[in-house]
């Protein structure tokens, strides 16, 4: 602990220790005091009392005054060495949170910004009046209210320069007890920006999720309800129409299937996308099964799928069953839109980029998509050509899972691709 930081307790073990020291001096003197008297006895036995007497004194009180003298210049020191300035504990408060936090003067001026508000606000400066720098009604409203009344005020901020934003800006009096607000001469506001932009995009996700959900099962429940009502109706009699009909009802009953087990997929990724797993996986192994099990696939639609892996095992700390499902999407995929190549190339090689050692990439050889789709594509239920996505049984939520595994298990992922050059999907894995 520093000077300017010494606590008052400090001053009071060091009187304590002055008392202690004269009382065992005293306490010593009085002990040397009955030994003499026992073992000397007689004159030449005062004498030697006198003398035991005198050393014992000098050696258990004088240090006394020393260390009273010294507990004295602590205490002196002390308080004002403890007592920091006002401002300078309300700055130091300031950058323990870890919102941005703004000190304003009674003007609205900046006195002192903390670590966190320098980095969201490099354009506000000490000594600008803040409502000057960020020009927003609200915020101007609240300022000046806060001033004016001594209450503390709140509302939400809106932002869309340079980035969307939402904050929760609370501007709170600084008023000790007691303190008369209105005839205060140096008042002093605390302004501080707790960030909502993160809750606001999950419950926009959530809704849009919602809403493409509802939307998605719609069709199939609506072509359903359809066919039902032509079998009970004119069609009760056709052989030909019942067996048309309901082949077509047995292919969206199967598309509302791989939906909602796509949304459950989804949903228990996401349940444990804080917790990075902890078993191991061979690489090397789980893609030779991914293609065994998309082998009848990929001859229907006339697709060779071509490993190129490592002789030796590569090991990964991960769980099986989901980067079985990464892989699987991804070459489904490959399959599925890159039919117009013949072939799918899966390569599973060594990298170094930061923590990430493995790589593995899927190249379809199909017409590949513009650009502007390539940052999209793993977002839910986004289609570049939602007619020809149903067309292929594809429920929009493929890559949005893949991007989510792969994130749980700290790599990454990446697309590109040009239009008639196909489209590569790259895993990366620590």
């Amino acid at each position: 602990m520093d000077d300017a930081g010494m606590p008052r307790k400090v001053v009071g073990f060091a009187l304590f220790l002055a008392r202690l020291q004269a009382q065992l001096g005293l306490l010593v003197a009085l002990a040397g005091l009955i030994a003499a008297f026992v073992i000397f006895g007689g004159l030449q036995g005062d004498i030697a009392l006198i003398g035991f007497v005198l050393f014992v004194g000098l050696v258990g009180i004088v240090p006394t005054p020393i260390a009273a003298e010294r507990a004295d210049a602590a205490q002196s020191l002390g308080p004002e060495r403890a007592r920091l300035q006002p401002e300078q504990t309300i700055a130091a408060t300031a950058e323990a949170l870890g919102d941005p936090a703004l000190l304003l003067d009674q003007r609205g001026a900046v006195i002192y910004r903390n670590g966190a508000a320098v980095r969201q606000f490099p354009n506000l400066q000490d000594g600008q009046v803040l409502t000057l720098v960020l020009r927003n009604p609200e915020l101007m409203r609240a300022v000046e209210g806060a001033l004016g009344s001594g209450q503390l005020k709140s509302f939400e901020l809106h932002q869309t320069i340079p980035n969307e934003t939402w904050d929760r800006v609370v501007v709170a009096p600084l008023r000790p007890p007691g303190m008369d607000w209105t005839v205060e001469t140096e008042r002093r506001l605390l302004v501080t920006f707790q960030s909502l932009t993160a809750l606001k995009r999950v419950d926009a996700m959530r809704s849009d999720f919602i809403a493409n959900a509802s939307h998605e099962l719609r069709t199939p429940l609506a072509s359903l309800v359809g066919f039902i009502d032509t079998l009970l109706g004119p069609a009760a009699k056709d052989a030909a129409a019942r067996e048309k009909f309901l082949g077509i009802m047995r292919t969206q009953a199967d598309r509302m299937s791989r939906l909602i087990d796509d949304m459950l997929s989804l949903s228990r990724i996401e349940m444990y996308q804080h917790m990075r797993p902890t078993g191991t996986v061979e690489l090397a192994g789980l893609l030779r099964e991914v293609r065994e099990g998309l082998q009848t696939q990929a001859a229907a639609a006339e697709i060779e799928v071509r490993l190129r892996l490592p002789d030796e095992p590569v090991t990964v700390s991960g769980d099986r069953g989901q980067l079985y499902e990464v892989f699987e999407n991804l070459i489904e995929n490959a399959i599925k839109y890159g039919a117009g190549g013949k072939s799918v190339e899966v390569e599973l090689s060594e990298i170094e980029r930061g923590n990430l050692r493995h790589l593995v990439s899927v190249t379809d050889h199909g017409p590949g998509v513009e650009p502007e789709h390539v940052p999209r594509m793993t977002e839910r239920f986004y289609r570049i050509d939602a007619e020809t996505s149903r067309k292929k049984k594809g429920t929009g939520l493929g890559l949005a899972i893949v991007k989510h595994i792969v994130q749980r298990h700290h790599g990454q992922v990446s697309i590109r691709s040009k239009l008639g050059e196909g489209l590569r999907v790259d895993v990366l894995l620590p």
